[in-house]
């Protein structure tokens, strides 16, 4: 090959030589005064221990990957895993994830050599004009076998920066299709629990309008005996006619949650006809992890995704700044080339170049900072949102446990005034029997006990509601190594930290 280029010497010269004086007139464009204005937040400045030191604390207590199967139903189990299997929203996350991933091959191929090959073959009819010795009116047949090479040196590592920025980016995506599996069997989950709530009211609604229906038979013998008036027997009908619409409202209810559960399966509304009615459920957590705010970010999808974002975006900047400094691109190229009726392969027919070319921003109207100035802001702009999810979700955590700890409290109330319901009702229903009450007393008491079971059956509800949303604001099964994340010990990397 050395018949195709000029001597190595020469060339290591030149090489030198064009670096040297790149790097004298490197200060033309500089990036003096840009840098980010944002700064992480230590998650040690978070402080839960007064709002979350009254729970029940275990170092066992972080949700498990399945944790739905703690609420204890089957059904419930299947109808998670065929919509982790089928609904179009994980469809999406495995899209977006594909498409971090292919960037991430793009930014590679920018740090390797491209090495091209090309075959051609020309014929044209030369005229006098473009005939150098000025008679043309003849045929010219040009082959070509050419082999090129090309390679950016990457002095300053900005295609490794931009290549790191992809993986940051690959990372973020790859969390977050995981986010939304845990999104999606959260609310699968909080749609079942709606479910029997749904069936649960109709059937209090049933036996109300059971006991209205009663009530209005009464009024009504009792109007036929003249031993009542007009207005209780149309009192009764108007207590019945609510009842009726208290039933069908429940009944609408449990239709509208199967057609919410079957959107969620990524199914059509008539698969949420095939679901039965919930078993009786269990909260999907009974205690606290033993530490949560350290561990929060290796556990929470939406805060370790904003961690490697703030990775990305640091990588972005040493990406942006390697453009302010001169670079060195190594072009080659050797093949053969000529004309019919010359031998393709003979040494006149040798062609050969090396090209080493330096670049070097001199002027650029402020191009070069602009780009630096909008990748800076991107960083802050990552660095604040990780700073707001991770106080965001420090703030659920402890919202959704003061709820918890609030409705257990009304929980044990409300059982006290059930079980005074169940008394007085079972006490009138003696005093009936030995003639010493009326009917209408017995309804009265049945009242007041439906009306207690309603009340436990929303508080039921609404504790195994927030128990799902804990485990979501916990993490729901996502733990990963903090060595393995950006700056590993709780704070991303900050830009230009190896």
């Amino acid at each position: 090959m050395s018949d195709f280029f000029p001597s190595p010497g020469t060339t290591a010269r030149w090489v030198v030589g064009a670096t040297l004086a790149g790097i004298l007139l490197g200060g033309c464009a500089n990036y003096a005064g840009i840098e980010p204005q944002q700064t992480l937040t230590p998650i040690s400045r978070l402080s839960a221990n007064q709002v979350l030191g009254r729970s029940p604390v275990s170092p066992a207590a972080w949700p498990d990957v399945d944790w739905w199967k703690r609420l204890g139903d089957p059904t419930l189990d299947a109808l998670i895993q065929e919509a982790l299997s089928d609904s179009p929203d994980i469809a999406v996350a495995q899209a977006r994830l594909r498409s971090a991933n292919a960037a991430i091959a793009s930014a590679r191929a920018g740090q390797l050599p491209s090495v091209d090959a090309s075959a051609e073959i020309s014929r044209s009819r030369v005229s006098k004009v473009e005939d150098p010795l000025g008679q043309g009116n003849f045929y010219s047949t040009s082959r070509s076998l050419l082999l090129s090479f090309d390679y950016d040196l990457d002095l300053w590592g900005g295609a490794r920066a931009a290549w790191e920025a992809a993986l940051g980016e690959a990372r973020a995506q790859e969390i977050e299709y995981r986010a939304a599996g845990l999104t999606l069997s959260a609310n699968v989950a909080r749609a079942y629990v709606s479910l029997a709530d749904a069936y649960a009211r109709r059937d209090v609604a049933q036996r109300q309008l059971d006991r209205a229906l009663r009530i209005n038979d009464i009024n009504d013998e009792l109007l036929q005996a003249g031993l009542n008036n007009q207005t209780q027997s149309l009192q009764s009908r108007v207590t019945a006619a609510s009842a009726r619409q208290a039933l069908e409202s429940a009944q609408q209810s449990i239709r509208s949650e199967r057609i919410s559960l079957a959107i969620l399966l990524g199914k059509g509304p008539d698969r949420g006809e095939t679901i039965p009615q919930p078993d009786a459920l269990s909260p999907a957590i009974a205690a606290l992890p033993s530490v949560i705010p350290a561990d929060l970010i290796g556990h929470r999808p939406d805060v370790v995704a904003a961690r490697w974002r703030v990775e990305a975006a640091s990588r972005s900047i040493d990406s942006a700044k390697a453009q302010f400094y001169p670079n060195i691109n190594l072009s080659a190229m050797a093949g053969f080339r000529s004309v019919l009726g010359d031998y393709f392969f003979s040494e006149a027919a040798k062609s050969g170049s090396v090209t080493p070319a330096i670049s070097l921003p001199i002027f650029d109207g402020g191009r070069l900072r602009a780009n630096l100035e909008s990748t800076d802001a991107e960083y802050d702009l990552a660095v604040a949102q990780y700073n707001k999810t991770i106080v965001s979700a420090l703030g659920e955590v402890a919202d959704d446990v003061t709820t918890l700890q609030s409705l257990e409290r009304q929980r044990q109330s409300q059982q006290q005034a059930l079980a005074s319901a169940r008394s007085a009702y079972g006490l009138a229903e003696e005093r009936y029997r030995a003639g010493l009450a009326d009917y209408l007393d017995v309804l009265s008491s049945e009242q007041q006990l439906l009306s207690a079971e309603q009340s436990l059956t929303q508080i039921n509800t609404q504790r195994l509601d927030r128990s799902v949303q804990l485990v979501q604001a916990l993490g729901g099964g996502l733990a990963l190594d903090a060595s393995a994340l950006p700056g590993g010990d709780g704070v991303a990397a900050a830009p230009g930290a190896e």
